[in-house]
C-alpha cells in the first residue's frame, strides 16, 4: 500500500474519531520497550496488592502479540471527562462523602465502548480484512505507556498520564490492529522538579517518582480492595468514599484542563451525605447507582467506605445511624462500623458494642471489637 494512500486513510480514521467524541488520537507500535520490564519489577515489589489479574496478565501486558496475533500498531484514544472544577474543599465538609470526578456520571465503559466499536468498523472498512481488538481500561495491555508512545501525553510522577493541553482528567482506550501504521511522536516529560503529587498523597502511596504502591493508594483501598481496610490507612482516607483525586487536583498541568461538553459525563448526583448513604438498603443501592461506576464495589464495599468516613467525621449525629447499622447483614459493614463507633464514642463505645454485638460470631467483626477493647481498656 502506498504511503500516501495509507496516510489518507489514517487521516480519515482520525477525523472520524474526533467526530465520535474522542479528543485525542495517536498511534504506537506494539513494542513496549522498557515499560514491560518496569511493569514486571512493579509486580515483584508487591505493589499490585490483591489485584491478581495484573500478574495473571503479565505476559500479555508485556507482549501485545499475545493479545492480538501479528499485531502491528495500537491506536490510542483519549476522552475528556472533566465536567466541573475540583479543589481540596471537600475536606471542609466531613459530613459528605467525596467521590472521584470520573465516577459522578455514567459508567465510562458504557459510553466509550459503543464509540470504539463504531471506529473499529471504520478501520476495518479502510483496511479491508484487517484484524482488530478494542479495550477500555479492561484488557491486559499497558495503556499508559502505549498512550505515551502515541504522543497523547507523558506519565507523570503520580503514574497518571498528563497532557500539556488538558491535564489528566480523561479516559484512555485502544484499538489494536494487525496493520503497520505510521507512529506518532513520543510525548516529552514535563514534570521537571515538581513533586506536588508526591507531597499531597494522604497515604504516601507514591513511594518514589513514577512509582505507586497501589496497596497504599486510596483509590485501591476504596475500590479494588474487597475486604477489610487496614487500620493504618483509615484516618488518612478521611471522607473519600470512592477513589481519590488529590494528586490530580494539585498537579499544575491541570490548571490547563478544559471542561468537556459531553452530556453523558455530566454529574448525575453529587450529593453524598454520609448519614443518608449508611442507611441504603440493597434495593436503594441498586436504584441509586444503576449505570454508575460505583455499582462496581457493591453495597457492602460502599457502606464499608462510608463507615470509615463517618468514623472520621467527628459528627455525633452519626452515632444513632451507626448503631442501627450494627444489625446489617454484611459482616464487612458491621466490622467497619465498630471502628467508626470507637472513633466517635471513644471508651463509651466498649459497653455499647458489648451490648449490641453480644451474639456476634463473625471473626472479622470480633477482631474489630477486640481492637476497640484493647485500645480503650488495654484488654482484648
Amino acid at each position: 500500500m502506498f504511503v500516501l494512500e495509507k496516510n489518507i486513510k489514517i487521516k480519515n480514521i482520525e477525523e472520524q474519531a474526533y467526530a465520535l467524541g474522542f479528543d485525542g488520537f495517536g498511534i504506537a507500535s506494539s513494542e513496549l520497550g522498557e515499560a514491560g520490564y518496569k511493569f514486571s519489577q512493579w509486580l515483584e515489589m508487591g505493589y499490585s496488592g490483591e489485584m491478581a489479574y495484573m500478574a495473571r496478565g503479565e505476559e500479555k501486558r508485556r507482549d501485545p502479540n499475545l493479545v492480538l496475533e501479528n499485531i502491528k500498531s495500537i491506536i490510542c484514544l483519549r476522552t475528556n471527562y472533566l465536567t466541573k472544577d475540583k479543589g481540596m474543599e471537600f475536606l471542609s465538609f466531613p459530613e459528605k462523602g467525596d467521590v472521584s470526578l470520573y465516577a459522578l456520571n455514567k459508567d465510562y465503559h458504557d459510553i466509550i465502548t459503543p464509540r470504539l466499536k463504531e471506529l473499529e468498523k471504520i478501520i476495518q472498512k479502510e483496511f479491508e480484512g484487517c484484524k482488530t481488538k478494542i479495550y477500555v481500561d479492561t484488557g491486559p495491555i499497558l495503556e499508559k505507556p502505549l498512550a505515551e508512545r502515541a504522543g497523547l501525553g507523558w506519565i507523570g510522577k503520580h503514574t497518571n498520564l498528563l497532557s500539556e493541553d488538558i491535564g489528566s482528567w480523561y479516559f484512555l482506550s485502544e484499538i489494536l490492529v494487525d496493520v503497520a501504521l505510521p507512529e506518532s511522536e513520543i510525548a516529552d516529560n514535563h514534570c521537571g522538579t515538581c513533586r506536588s503529587c508526591i507531597d499531597i498523597c494522604p497515604t504516601n502511596a507514591i513511594v518514589a517518582p513514577y512509582v505507586l504502591d497501589a496497596k497504599k493508594c486510596i483509590s485501591y483501598l476504596t475500590i479494588e480492595l474487597k475486604g477489610v481496610i487496614p487500620v493504618e490507612f483509615r484516618k488518612a482516607i478521611g471522607n473519600r468514599i470512592y477513589g481519590c483525586d488529590d494528586c490530580q487536583i494539585v498537579c499544575p498541568w491541570n490548571s490547563y484542563a478544559v471542561k468537556t461538553d459531553e452530556p453523558d459525563f455530566k454529574a448525575m448526583n453529587s450529593n453524598f451525605l454520609l448519614i443518608d448513604l449508611i442507611q441504603l438498603s440493597d434495593e436503594d443501592f441498586r436504584k441509586r447507582f444503576k449505570g454508575s461506576p460505583i455499582k462496581r464495589i457493591k453495597r457492602r464495599g460502599l457502606l464499608r467506605n462510608v463507615a470509615i468516613a463517618l468514623g472520621n467525621s467527628k459528627n455525633p449525629k452519626a452515632v444513632p445511624f451507626l448503631i442501627r447499622a450494627l444489625n446489617d447483614k454484611e459482616p464487612l459493614i458491621r466490622a467497619h462500623i465498630v471502628w467508626a463507633l470507637g472513633e466517635l464514642l471513644l471508651s463509651e463505645s466498649v459497653p455499647l458494642l458489648n451490648e449490641k454485638l453480644a451474639e456476634e460470631e463473625d471473626p472479622m467483626v470480633l477482631g474489630e471489637i477486640e481492637a476497640v477493647r484493647e485500645r480503650f481498656l488495654g484488654v482484648s
